[in-house]
Order: structure tokens, then C-alpha cells, then sequence
């Protein structure tokens, strides 16, 4: 399934919910590995503002992506954003959505226009 890169490059981003553990199995507890890698995955929620529209996005990143000292509010850059569509049946539902994937997050300063 194809993926479709993202620019960010003209938005600010904040954390929103911090970075924990991505969950594939609510029962057994079994966490989500990268399938190239083999690195834990982790989820992080930022909120995207862009052009007067601001949206929460769920975020999967290697934790080798997620910085030291990540905290609610601030300000990132997030490197290598894509967004992949899915769909699956589960217990004779279907489901679809859009997921997001990254390859990191940097820890950014606001733009001095927004500093005040």
C-alpha cells in the first residue's frame, strides 16, 4: 500500500499526548517493532497547526526517533512524516482510516513571530 509524504515545513507543531509504547495486542500487551528494523514503536500526539487549521494527529515513531526530555507542549519538528491509508475487517466490521508514521522528532524553538 502506497504511503504519501508530508510537508511540514510551514506548520508548527506541538506534543500533544506524550510518547508511550505501541500496543498491537490490548491482551497480551505485545508491543509494535518496526518490520525493517526490529526497533520498539512508539505513538506520540501532535497537534499539526498549518495555514489557520490545527489537528491532532497519532504519530508512530521508533523510540530511537522519540528525543530525551519530551514533554507535553512543545514545540517539534518531525522528520519524515507519511501518511498511509488501511482498511481491515475485524469481528464482521470493516474498518479503515489514515495512519501516520515518522521517522523522528527534533525538539524545535518557536519562530520568533509567535515568540511576541
Amino acid at each position: 500500500m502506497p504511503s504519501f509524504k508530508i510537508d511540514t515545513s510551514t506548520a508548527i507543531v506541538f506534543v500533544a499526548v506524550p510518547a508511550a509504547p505501541k500496543v498491537v495486542n490490548k491482551q497480551t500487551g505485545e508491543i509494535a517493532l518496526d518490520r525493517e528494523t526490529g526497533a520498539q514503536m512508539m505513538t506520540v500526539g501532535l497537534t499539526v497547526a498549518d495555514e489557520g487549521e490545527a489537528n491532532l494527529y497519532t504519530v508512530s515513531i521508533p523510540a530511537s526517533g522519540i528525543p530525551e526530555g519530551l514533554q507535553v507542549g512543545m514545540p517539534v519538528s518531525v522528520v519524515g512524516l507519511k501518511a498511509r491509508d488501511w482498511e481491515n475487517e475485524f469481528n464482521g466490521q470493516k474498518r479503515h482510516g489514515i495512519s501516520f508514521r515518522a521517522v523522528a522528532l527534533v525538539p524545535a524553538q518557536f519562530p520568533a513571530a509567535v515568540q511576541g
